[in-house]
C-alpha cells in the first residue's frame, strides 16, 4: 500500500487560513465537506499514511480523486459555509447525514390562512419562507423561542388550529402559553397576519433600530401607568437584546450582497463569489476560465457578472466587484431589470465589505495558481503543448529543452538578467542562472550580452596540448586533468537547448539572433514572446506566430516567460538591497534603524541622493545635522543618480 495519495497537494499549496475543504471523487461527486481554522493543518492529517489513518477515513480519501477549499475570514464563516455545502452536495462520508436529514431551518408557513412558525429540516413546503440553516436544532428552537416573545404568532400543528377554530376553544398550545395565533382566541386573524409580516419584515433585515421603537413604546405606557403594557415591552426588549447577542454578523449588519473576487492574467482567469445574506456568507461559488482576449479588469468584472446572473438568478440589492466597469449604469439597470428592484453596483474600497472582497480576491488567486500549476503538471498536457510549439515553429524534434532569458534593471543601473530552464515542460531550477550586466546601452544590448556569455559554454573547448614524454601514466595524468577543467566548464549550463526564448519582439530577437550567429552553434532554434499581445517572434520573421489564445502551446510560453521575469526581478531587488545597503553604511551616525527609515521614506539611494536636506531631515530619527552628514556625502562620492 501506497503512503498516501497520489493527489495530495504540495507542500506550499495550502493556506494556514479558515476555510472549508471538499473532497471529491473522479466523477467530481463531493464525497466530504468539512471546516477548519487552519486548513494546512487539518488537511495534512488525511495525507498521513494511508496504514495509519481511521478504517473509514482511509476509505473515503482512497475514493476521492482531489481536494479542494475555500479561504474565508473566520470561523463563524467556515461554519455557516460548511453548512451550506453540506446541504447543497449531500456528501456521502459527513457524519451529519447518518440519518440521512439535512440542518433545521425556521419556517414561516406564509400559504396559509394562519401562518405557523415552526422548525422543519424539510424543505419546498408551498409558500413557505425558509430561514437559516442552522447548525443544530437546539439553536434554532432557542432562536423561535427569543422571536416569539418579541413577534407572538401561532406555532401550534395544523391539526390542532383546525379543531381549536371549530370548537371555539383555544388549543392546548395557546392554553398554557405556547401559541399566540387566532387559535388562541386572544388575536384575529388580520391581527394574526400583522404580526407574521413584522416576524418575516424582522428576520429578513435584522433591524436593531427595534429596540429603540420598543424602548419609547415601553416608556409611553409608563407615562399613562399602562403597567402591563410597559412589562410586555421591556421583555420584549429583553428578548430582542438576547436575539443579537446570538445573531453576529460576518459584515456587522443584516445585509444581502454578492462579492466578486477576481484574479487574471493574459490566458486565464479565476473568479470567486461569494453570496452574502443577512449578513452570512451563505454560498461560495467558483469557476476558472481561459480568456480569448486580454481585457483589462473593468471589461472582465463586466462578463463575469452578466453570466453569473444567468439561469434566472436573482441578484441582491447590492453587488461588490473589485473594479466598476465603464459602462456600470447600464450594468445596474440590467440588474435592476433581473431583481425587480434598485441594484447597487460598488467597488468596495475600505471597511467591511473591502475586507470580505480581499478574502475573495485571495481564494481566486489560490484557484489561479492551483489551475496554472496543475494545468503544466499534467503529462498529457505537457506533451501536447511541446508538440504544438514544435509544428508551430517548424522545428525537427520538440523543445524538450526550453531556456528563457529576462533583462530587468533599475532606470539603467544594477543590470541583471534570468536564465530559467524548462525540460520536458517542467521547471528545472538547480539549472537557472542568474548575470550581471556591468554596461549595457539598451535591453537588445543587454540580451546579445548575456546569449554570447551563454552561448560560449557551447563551443567544446579545445584541450590543452599535452607534450609526449616516455612516462605513458604522466602523460594521462595532464589528458585527466584537461578533460576534468572542460567538464567543470561545462557543468555550469549543463545540457544544450532545443529552443532559446527571449521577453520581447523583433528587435530582442533580432539581438539574440546576432548572437546566436556570432557563437556559431548551430541547431538550436529562437524565438521571443512579446508581452502586449502575447506574440511569438521568429528570427528574420515580418509577422508573428499567433498561437489560439486557449491553447497549451501559449499557456507553457507564457508560464516559462513569467517565471524568468520572476527569476530577474528578484535577483535585481536583492542587488539593488545591497548597493543601497553598503553607500549608506560608510555614513557616520547612521545605524541599521535609521537606514531602514531612510530606504521606507526614499525608496532607492537615487532618489536620497536627489533630495535636500530638509527633506531629508524630515525621516523619523534623522535631524537636521546627520540630515547635512547625510547629503554632503551623497554629494561628495560622486556617483551619478540612475535613471
Amino acid at each position: 500500500m501506497s503512503d498516501t495519495v497520489p493527489y495530495r497537494p504540495k507542500a506550499g499549496e495550502i493556506p494556514t487560513s479558515p476555510g472549508v475543504y471538499r473532497f471529491r471523487d473522479a466523477d467530481r461527486r463531493v464525497l466530504y465537506v468539512g471546516k477548519a481554522k487552519n486548513l494546512r493543518a487539518r488537511l495534512s492529517n488525511y495525507f498521513a499514511p494511508l496504514r495509519t489513518l481511521h478504517e473509514r477515513t482511509r476509505r473515503m480519501v482512497t475514493t476521492a480523486a482531489s481536494v479542494e477549499w475555500t479561504v474565508v475570514a473566520n470561523d463563524v464563516e467556515a461554519l455557516q459555509l460548511e453548512i451550506t455545502l453540506i446541504n447543497e452536495f449531500h456528501p456521502p462520508f459527513n457524519v451529519r447525514f447518518k440519518d440521512d436529514k439535512s440542518y433545521p431551518y425556521l419556517v414561516v408557513t406564509l400559504a396559509d390562512e394562519a401562518p405557523r412558525a415552526m422548525v422543519s429540516r424539510r424543505r419546498g413546503i408551498p409558500g413557505a419562507r425558509y430561514f437559516g440553516p442552522y447548525p443544530k436544532v437546539w439553536a434554532v428552537n432557542e432562536t423561535l423561542e427569543v422571536l416569539l416573545k418579541l413577534f407572538p404568532i401561532r406555532t401550534c400543528k395544523d391539526s390542532d388550529y383546525k379543531r381549536a377554530m371549530a370548537s371555539g376553544r383555544p388549543c392546548f398550545a395557546g392554553q398554557i402559553g405556547r401559541c399566540f395565533g387566532p387559535c388562541s382566541m386572544q388575536v384575529t386573524i388580520e391581527e394574526h397576519r400583522e404580526n407574521v409580516e413584522r416576524f418575516v419584515a424582522f428576520m429578513q433585515n435584522q433591524d436593531r433600530r427595534i429596540i429603540g421603537e420598543l424602548t419609547q413604546q415601553m416608556r409611553a405606557a409608563a407615562v399613562v401607568q399602562d403597567y402591563e403594557t410597559a412589562a410586555r415591552r421591556r421583555d420584549q426588549i429583553q428578548a430582542a437584546e438576547s436575539f443579537f447577542e446570538k445573531s453576529a454578523v460576518v459584515l456587522g449588519d443584516a445585509v444581502d450582497i454578492d462579492v466578486f473576487g477576481i484574479d487574471h492574467d493574459e490566458l486565464s482567469a479565476a473568479v470567486q463569489l461569494f453570496i452574502v445574506r443577512s449578513g452570512r456568507v451563505r454560498g461560495v461559488r467558483s469557476w476558472t476560465v481561459d480568456k480569448e482576449l486580454d481585457v483589462p479588469l473593468g471589461e472582465l468584472v463586466d462578463s463575469v457578472v452578466q453570466n453569473a446572473y444567468l439561469d434566472d438568478i436573482r441578484p441582491p440589492a447590492e453587488v461588490v466587484v473589485p473594479e466598476l466597469p465603464d459602462d456600470a449604469p447600464a450594468l445596474e439597470t440590467w440588474l435592476g431589470t433581473l431583481a425587480g428592484r434598485k441594484v447597487r453596483l460598488r467597488a468596495a474600497q475600505r471597511g467591511d465589505k473591502a475586507a470580505l472582497l480581499e478574502t475573495a480576491t485571495q481564494n481566486a488567486k489560490q484557484s489561479l495558481m492551483l489551475y496554472k500549476t496543475r494545468r503544466s503538471a499534467d503529462f498529457t498536457t505537457r506533451s501536447r503543448a511541446l508538440e504544438d510549439i514544435q509544428e508551430a515553429l517548424g522545428m525537427s524534434d520538440a523543445p524538450l529543452r526550453i531556456e528563457c532569458y529576462d533583462v530587468s534593471h533599475l532606470s539603467g543601473t544594477n543590470i541583471v538578467a534570468s536564465m530559467v530552464v524548462f525540460e520536458d515542460g517542467l521547471p528545472r531550477k538547480d539549472e537557472y542562472r542568474r548575470f550581471t550586466i556591468p554596461q549595457s546601452s539598451d535591453d537588445t544590448d543587454s540580451i546579445h550580452q548575456v546569449l554570447t556569455r551563454r552561448l560560449a559554454y557551447l563551443v567544446r573547448p579545445e584541450a590543452p596540448p599535452v607534450p609526449i614524454s616516455a612516462d605513458a601514466d604522466a602523460d594521462a595524468d595532464a589528458l585527466s586533468l584537461a578533460e576534468a577543467a572542460a567538464s567543470e566548464r561545462r557543468k555550469k549550463f549543463a545540457y544544450r537547448p532545443n529552443l532559446l526564448v527571449v521577453d520581447g519582439g523583433q528587435p530582442q530577437v533580432a539581438a539574440a539572433a546576432r548572437a546566436l550567429a556570432e557563437s556559431g552553434v548551430e541547431g538550436i532554434y529562437l524565438c521571443g514572446i512579446a508581452k502586449r499581445l502575447e506574440e511569438i517572434w521568429t528570427p528574420d520573421a515580418d509577422f508573428p506566430v499567433i498561437l489560439p489564445r486557449n491553447s497549451d502551446a501559449l499557456f507553457l510560453f507564457q508560464r516559462v516567460r513569467d517565471e524568468a521575469h520572476r527569476f530577474a526581478i528578484t535577483h535585481q531587488r536583492q542587488r539593488r538591497k545591497r548597493d543601497i545597503g553598503s553607500v549608506l553604511s560608510e555614513i557616520p551616525g547612521l545605524g541599521p534603524a535609521r537606514v531602514k527609515e531612510l530606504l521606507k521614506h526614499f525608496g532607492s539611494v537615487a532618489r536620497l541622493r536627489q533630495a535636500d536636506q530638509s527633506a531629508i531631515a524630515e525621516v523619523k530619527g534623522v535631524g537636521p545635522t546627520l540630515a547635512a552628514t547625510v547629503h554632503r556625502h551623497l554629494r561628495a562620492d560622486g556617483a551619478p543618480a540612475p535613471r
